[in-house]
């Protein structure tokens, strides 16, 4: 099976010129930067100890800055290096000023690429954020002896029945791993399963608040013209979710005149497109970047710009979470309940049962199914205390994750 994954491999490294190209042109991929992908650094590897994370994208990336602020303090320590996949995630990590922080895009799990990487980088320890599984970098990090965690692990039902679909395959990556966070207690026990060998529950490390990301601050102007107006946020949406909550919108402006529905796509490259859809609405759309001084006018503000979630969120009552109405599995909905805004969602929310979880207990959370059901649902007040609660949640996470990190690390530096 691994053989045919080679293979499997080989092919798409053949074709990725092509595919990297019409990425490009989708503005996708990073037309200065994409060679990355195929194992050829822009950053120098210093000289001493390396700590390695690896992130699919933005919201994984996100829940380890935390760590990550923790570990540039620590003088054991020469160098991190971060490593994702997307592009969006690569302007994220920007507006943060980490001193011996680097990122680079993640290699194809081809064994030449990623025999390649592993040479140049030579980490110290490797930590994998969620679900990101490899099996050619999981086997090459187990030969060169690298201690390899995954973090804040997660496995759905659904990728779960895929991995013991190939027992002996899967259970020939998994047992590379030294040691198992799971997020929630589905994920420990699907890992049980797959015979990893050393698991430690500690929760979802998605609770800590990542405090600093840039400025936090919206622009007095935009917050003079905000003032005074009814405003509720549609964060993390794809594709025909835009449509649904201008909908809604529409619904809910026969009640309230001065309103205005911030939208956030979850790929803002997609902006035009959706202005498109909604201008068949007849609804009149602002663009952030456009600095417009004056939205009198204005019925939908998309935020179309990178790393600007959390300020929005600061302004939100209303918060309803996207990749739930399509089959996405949800968006992560603890930074807007964080700040006390009602949580409304779709529902497909697999990828954060747990959390979800956890905010109907606290009764701030409501699964909606139509627009006409989202406008009704929405209010205009928030509720701190819920906010206050997460926090305590998340610091306590945090706290225990960072001592579990510093004995692997502790351990690991003292062979040398």
């Amino acid at each position: 099976m691994y053989f045919l994954y080679q293979i499997i491999t080989l092919v798409i490294l053949v074709l990725s010129p092509f595919i990297i190209i019409y990425r490009i042109l989708k503005n996708k991929e990073d037309k200065n930067r994409f060679k990355e992908k195929f194992s050829l650094p822009s950053k120098k590897r210093r000289a001493g100890k390396l700590l390695w994370f690896h992130g699919a994208s933005v919201g994984e990336i996100l829940s380890v800055i935390p760590l990550i602020k923790h570990y540039e303090k620590d003088k054991n320590i020469n160098q991190i290096l971060i490593t994702s996949s997307t592009l969006s995630s690569s302007k994220v990590i920007k507006k943060f000023k980490f001193k011996k922080t680097n990122h680079q895009f993640y290699p194809l799990d081809n064994y030449f690429l990623i025999n390649k990487f592993l040479k140049f980088w030579r980490p110290d320890i490797a930590i994998f954020i969620d679900s990101e599984i490899w099996p050619c970098m999981y086997k090459n990090i187990k030969n060169k002896r690298i201690p390899l965690v995954l973090l804040n692990a997660r496995l759905t039902k659904k990728t779960f029945n895929k991995w013991i679909k190939f027992k002996k395959f899967s259970t020939s990556i998994f047992s590379n791993i030294t040691v198992a966070y799971p997020q929630n207690f589905e994920t420990k026990n699907y890992l049980k399963k797959l015979k990893i060998n050393k698991i430690n529950f500690i929760g979802n490390l998605k609770f800590a608040e990542n405090y600093d990301q840039g400025s936090d601050k919206i622009n007095n102007i935009l917050i003079k013209e905000f003032r005074g107006k009814k405003i509720w946020i549609a964060s993390s949406t794809h594709k025909n979710e835009e449509i649904f909550c201008a909908k809604a919108h529409k619904e809910l402006k026969k009640s309230f005149k001065n309103l205005i529905t911030i939208i956030i796509p979850r790929h803002i490259h997609r902006s035009e497109n959706i202005i498109s859809d909604i201008n068949n609405l007849d609804l009149k759309v602002c663009l952030h970047s456009s600095k417009q001084k004056k939205l009198n006018d204005t019925d939908i503000y998309i935020v179309d710009t990178f790393g600007e979630t959390k300020k929005f969120h600061k302004l939100g009552s209303s918060v309803f979470l996207g990749g739930s109405i399509i089959e996405r599995g949800g968006q992560n909905p603890l930074e807007a309940a964080r700040y006390g805004a009602k949580i409304l969602h779709g529902p497909n929310i697999d990828n954060f049962k747990d959390v979800y979880k956890l905010l109907k207990t606290l009764k701030v959370s409501k699964k909606i199914y139509t627009p006409k059901e989202l406008a009704s649902s929405i209010v205009f007040n928030k509720n701190k205390n819920i906010g206050n609660s997460i926090k305590r949640i998340g610091e306590n996470i945090l706290k225990n994750t960072i001592k579990e990190l510093d004995k692997i690390i502790i351990n690991e530096f003292k062979k040398t």
